[in-house]
């Protein structure tokens, strides 16, 4: 490879770390104390679950909501936060029925329901994908104020650049606050349990 294709490929990955870790930083509370449910992050959505059916966020009212934004092709962040994921719903055992984990794509032009489903299956069934047409997705994208911007690669392929925060929302669909999964599964599913 040359070193000018690495160095785009490099300027391209802190171009995404910038943005993403932007987007973390807006959405972390400012002095102490937890985010409010007053901010502004969520709300209405149509879309599609993996096995083709309609949903809206009425579809996951009563039990709380992990919500992650990504995509298939997506090479570590994506399996990494589904895998966490996926433990934190093992450790909750029978009480994962509870509570709901949310892969919405940033990239419906490849992920498409039958893509979804193919890919969540090497992850807890708790955990559900949804698409949707390119405008669905950008309108959920904005509703939660995440970020997701289409990057060119070599030989006309492309990644996804986007926000790599896990949302919790609340039985009501409320925002309550970024949900650590950087900690024992066993801690985590305490946590998520206080929202039953």
């Amino acid at each position: 490879m040359s070193n000018r294709r690495v160095v785009l490929l490099l300027a391209a990955f802190v171009v995404g770390a910038v943005a993403i870790v932007a987007s973390a930083l807006a959405l972390l509370p400012s002095g102490r104390g937890t985010v409010s449910n007053e901010v502004a992050i969520g709300g209405p959505f149509q879309l599609v679950d993996q096995n083709g059916n309609a949903v809206t966020q009425d579809s996951y009212r009563g039990r709380p909501t992990l919500v992650f934004f990504g995509f298939t092709h997506c090479p570590d962040i994506c399996p990494t936060a589904l895998f966490e994921m996926s433990q934190l719903f093992e450790a909750l055992g029978p009480d994962a029925r509870k509570a709901t984990g949310l892969f919405i794509t940033v990239d419906p032009e490849r992920d498409t329901p039958e893509v979804m489903k193919a890919y969540l299956g090497s992850f807890h069934p708790s955990i559900q994908g949804l698409s949707g047409t390119p405008e669905q997705i950008a309108a959920v994208t904005r509703a939660y104020r995440a970020y997701a911007k289409k990057v060119p690669t070599q030989g006309g392929d492309y990644t996804m650049d986007h926000t790599a925060i896990v949302y919790l929302m609340d039985k009501n669909g409320r925002f309550v606050a970024p949900f650590n999964l950087k900690r024992s599964p066993e801690d985590a599913a305490a946590e998520l349990r206080r929202y039953f």
